[in-house]
């Protein structure tokens, strides 16, 4: 897994919507970024559910949400319209993206449950791993995100 301070690997994909995501052309904003193991299952789909209730809270306090499984780009798409999500989720069918971010689990060729806070600079700020209680990744991110406010521009 990646530390605090490493830079936050660039990457690509394919939204939902079609349109091209990247990493890079978040610079400038606060990201968190969820790896997760597989779309429509249980723990999954509580977690992301999670993330989808407070995504504008989340945006209020900052920052922007992106999910990332090894799922195909049709089954995250499809996921996403099951669950009503507005924000990025991409597939990562070729685990390109996970195994930048090195967050396979080795023997089961799926992710963990791994949630990177990266900075406006694109620094990794903190690493979050909670595998069975799902609902903590939101908990951590909201708390970590409230103590760790951004200076505002111009202050």
């Amino acid at each position: 897994m990646l530390d605090v301070g490493n830079s936050a690997p660039d990457f690509t994909g394919t939204d939902c919507q079609g349109r091209a995501f990247s990493l890079s052309a978040m610079r400038g904003r606060r990201v968190v970024l969820f790896f997760f193991p597989k779309a429509f299952t249980i723990g999954c789909t509580e977690e992301t559910r999670h993330f989808r209730d407070n995504h504008e809270r989340l945006r209020s306090l900052g920052a922007e949400l992106v999910g990332v499984s090894v799922d195909t780009v049709r089954t995250q798409c499809a996921f996403a319209e099951q669950e009503n999500i507005h924000f990025p989720l991409l597939g990562d069918e070729q685990r390109t993206i996970s195994k930048a971010y090195d967050v396979l689990w080795p023997m089961l060729n799926v992710d963990r449950r791994v949630t990177y806070i990266i900075d406006p600079r694109g620094l990794v700020e903190t690493v979050i791993r909670h595998e069975v209680r799902v609902y903590r990744h939101l908990d951590d991110v909201l708390r970590y995100l409230t103590d760790h406010p951004l200076p505002q521009a111009g202050a």
